[in-house]
């Protein structure tokens, strides 16, 4: 029933697979990465990185819905007891969960002086929202403004200065956030996927009109069976398996994901309920990009990334002040955990000059 779904869409930071899963509210086992891979662990992958250097404490507050969202809190241990600080939210790949990815830009970015907080979004990790792995992107930028509201109430940040991290899916929420909420004075995004464009269109506009069309009425028919019911099926994400027909970014995705490299969380990561997808589809975060400005945004991408259209296209739509940064020779996960490479002291820079 689900081919169209598995052989057109790329979202979620990977290819939609072929396999649907039936899951309820409850998760299972926690997820085993095959033992038997050897994942690539090039150029200082170090995707849980554990800082001497900074205070850790997990923290829970509520967003506007009332839905708590949980995050891991950074603090530099050299700071002084009445120093306030500038602050930055970071924020996971689409599909993941706040110790993939967003703990290592936040503790990095804590040891050079920021107060950080990475965040789960609702319906993953720690944070509320049933049914599990739901799509709900006003949420989802949501929680960034109440990450914001926490900030703000921390005698230690100076709430005039605050910015935000987005990694992956991650970066089209933060500017969905960012255009409509003014505390958010910086915005950075790093291997940023559009949602959105990717669920309307695929990568490169691969997907038609006509398929889209068909999507749609496909989901729209799940949604007459699941009614009533608690389990809710799961498609897309990483694939859980690599065999001699997996594409090349799959196996991008897999390396980290499904590996020691950086599995994390249950079974069902990365993958979304077939029903909440649709809400991809109404998702339009570089409308009216052009109105952050003065606020500067900065947006970081491999210059091998599929992804890179995304990051190219919110660039060309931004206002000043911007800039597009790319780092040679790298692709999409690469920029997940790959400390070697990751541009921290631009990013560094990026924030001190403009969270002022």
């Amino acid at each position: 029933m689900f081919k169209l779904l598995a052989g057109l869409i790329i979202a979620l930071g990977a290819s939609f697979g072929l396999s649907v899963w039936a899951t309820s509210d409850d998760k299972e086992n926690a997820f085993i990465p095959d033992e038997n891979y050897k994942p690539d662990m090039s150029r200082g992958a170090n995707n849980f990185y554990q800082s001497d250097l900074v205070n850790h404490k997990k923290v829970s507050f509520k967003n506007i819905y009332n839905m708590k969202v949980v995050g891991n809190l950074y603090t530099p241990k050299t700071m002084a007891a009445d120093a306030v600080l500038p602050a930055i939210v970071v924020g996971h790949p689409m599909g993941a969960v706040k110790e993939q990815s967003a703990s290592l830009y936040a503790q990095k970015m804590a040891e050079k002086g920021f107060v950080t907080l990475a965040i789960d979004l609702s319906f993953w990790g720690e944070s509320a929202g049933k049914p599990r792995n739901s799509v709900l992107p006003d949420v989802y930028s949501e929680d960034f403004s109440a990450a914001v509201d926490y900030l703000s109430s921390l005698k230690y940040v100076d709430k005039n200065k605050i910015g935000v991290i987005g990694i992956c899916g991650s970066g089209s929420f933060a500017i969905s956030a960012a255009k409509i909420d003014s505390r958010i004075k910086a915005i950075a995004t790093v291997s940023m996927y559009n949602m959105g464009n990717a669920a309307r269109h695929g990568l490169n506009n691969s997907l038609s009109l006509d398929q889209r069309k068909a999507l749609i009425d496909e989901i729209s028919q799940k949604r007459t069976e699941e009614f009533g019911n608690r389990t809710h099926e799961l498609t897309g994400g990483t694939v859980d398996e690599l065999k001699e027909d997996t594409d090349s970014i799959q196996r991008e995705f897999y390396d980290f994901y499904r590996t020691q490299r950086g599995a994390c969380g249950d079974k069902t990561s990365t993958h979304p309920t077939l029903t909440s997808y649709a809400k991809f589809l109404n998702f339009y975060p570089f409308e009216d990009i052009e109105s952050i400005s003065p606020r500067a945004m900065l947006f970081i991408t491999g210059d091998w990334a599929h992804s890179k259209e995304f990051s190219e296209d919110a660039y060309n739509r931004a206002a000043e002040p911007k800039e597009i940064y790319y780092v040679n020779g790298v692709g999409h996960t690469d920029l997940y955990d790959r400390v070697d490479i990751i541009p921290f002291d631009k990013l560094d820079s990026f924030f001190k000059e403009h969270l002022n």
